[in-house]
C-alpha cells in the first residue's frame, strides 16, 4: 500500500514537472494567437476593399525583423490626428479594418496599423521584447513622416494592444500626445490565473497576493498595471462591462493606478460592451467620448481649409451619420 502511494505521488509530481516544462516551452504559443483557428494567416481583405486610401509600409525593427503595416489616410489635405493602432491578440490587422474605417470617419483621423512580428505579413515570432521593438519602429516611422502633424500622434491599444501601447507611451513621452486603452488587462501574469485557475497559486502580477513562485519563467508578463503608473501623457480608459475575457475590474485597477500620479486620466465604461465589440455596442457615446478626449488633449493646431472640410463632410455623409 505504501509503495502504491509513493508511486502515485511520484507520478503526480512527474506529471506536474512535465506540465510545467510544457508551459515554459510553449508559453508564446499560448499567449499569442497570430492565426485564428480555421483561417489562413494571410490578410482576408485590404483597405481598398473598404474604399480606404492606404499605403503599404515596410519597417525594420531594431533587431532586424521585417515588419508590415498599413498607413491609412483620412484626407490628402487635412492634418488631423494620427492614431497608432495596436490590435488585440488573435488574428491580424485585416480583421480590424471595419472598426478602423469607422474610426477614421468618426474621428477624422489617419490610422497607422502595425502587424506585430509573426502576424500577417510580418516576419519573426512574437514575444514581449520583440513586439516592444516593433511598436518603437512604428512610432519612429510616424515621427519622421512629413505628411502628418507629428504633434498629434495618439496611441490606441485594445486588449494586448493596450499593454503594447502603454509601454510605448511610457518610453516616448515627447513623441506621443495621448494614450487610449480599451479592455486591457493588468498583466499576463494575472490573466494566467484566470485562464488556467490552478496557476493563480504560482503566477500573479503586482496586485496578486500569491507566492508568485513561477513569475520568473514567464517571458511575456506585460505588466500594464506597473507601466501605467509611469505614463505621463493623458490616458483615456474605455471599459466594456460585459467583457467575457478580461475582467472589467482590470480596467478599473489600471485607472486607479494611473491617476495616482497622472491627473489627466479619464475612465468611461459601457454597460453592454464585450471584449471585442465595445466599439460597436457603445454607439455614438463611444465615439463622442474619444472625440472629446482628442479635442482636449490632442487639439488641432490649424483648422482645415474649406475644400478639406467639404471633403470630410462628403465622406461622412456617404458612409456614416455624423456623431454630433
Amino acid at each position: 500500500m505504501v509503495g502504491l502511494l509513493k508511486a502515485l505521488v511520484y507520478g503526480a509530481g512527474g506529471m506536474a514537472v512535465v506540465g510545467l516544462a510544457a508551459l515554459v516551452a510553449l508559453q508564446e504559443r499560448l499567449v499569442y494567437v497570430p492565426v485564428l483557428p480555421g483561417l489562413p494567416r494571410a490578410y482576408s481583405i485590404t483597405p481598398s476593399r473598404l474604399r480606404l486610401v492606404y499605403e503599404d509600409v515596410w519597417l525594420r525593427a531594431a533587431d532586424g525583423v521585417r515588419l508590415h503595416s498599413w498607413f491609412l489616410r483620412h484626407s490628402p489635405t487635412c492634418r488631423g490626428p494620427t492614431i497608432l493602432f495596436f490590435q488585440e491578440n488573435a488574428g491580424n490587422i485585416a480583421h480590424r479594418l471595419e472598426c478602423v474605417r469607422l474610426m477614421m470617419q468618426r474621428l477624422q483621423c489617419n490610422v497607422f496599423m502595425l502587424s506585430y512580428r509573426g502576424y500577417g505579413e510580418s516576419e519573426g515570432y512574437p514575444s514581449q521584447s520583440g513586439i516592444t521593438k516593433d511598436a518603437q519602429a512604428a512610432l519612429d516611422h510616424l515621427v519622421q513622416r512629413k505628411d502628418i502633424d507629428t504633434s498629434r500622434i495618439v496611441i490606441f491599444g485594445r486588449s494586448l494592444g493596450g499593454a503594447v501601447g502603454a509601454v510605448l507611451a511610457k518610453n516616448n513621452p515627447d513623441k506621443v500626445s495621448a494614450l487610449i486603452l480599451e479592455n486591457t488587462f493588468t498583466s499576463i501574469l494575472d490573466m494566467a490565473g484566470i485562464m488556467l485557475p490552478f496557476l493563480r497559486w504560482f503566477i500573479g502580477g503586482s496586485s496578486s497576493k500569491g507566492p508568485k513562485l513561477l513569475n520568473c519563467v514567464v517571458r511575456s508578463p506585460w505588466s500594464t498595471l506597473d507601466v501605467v503608473a509611469e505614463v505621463k501623457q493623458p490616458i483615456l480608459f474605455l471599459s466594456g462591462l460585459q467583457d467575457e475575457l478580461v475582467p472589467p475590474s482590470h480596467m478599473k485597477m489600471l485607472y486607479d493606478k494611473a491617476i495616482e500620479n497622472n491627473r489627466n486620466c479619464r475612465f468611461v465604461d459601457f454597460p453592454s460592451g464585450m471584449h471585442m465589440d465595445t466599439w460597436m455596442s457603445g454607439g455614438d457615446r463611444y465615439w463622442r467620448t474619444i472625440h472629446l478626449f482628442l479635442d482636449q488633449y490632442s487639439p488641432e493646431v490649424q483648422s482645415c481649409d474649406a475644400s478639406c472640410a467639404s471633403e470630410i463632410a462628403n465622406d461622412d455623409a456617404s458612409c456614416f451619420p455624423p456623431v454630433f
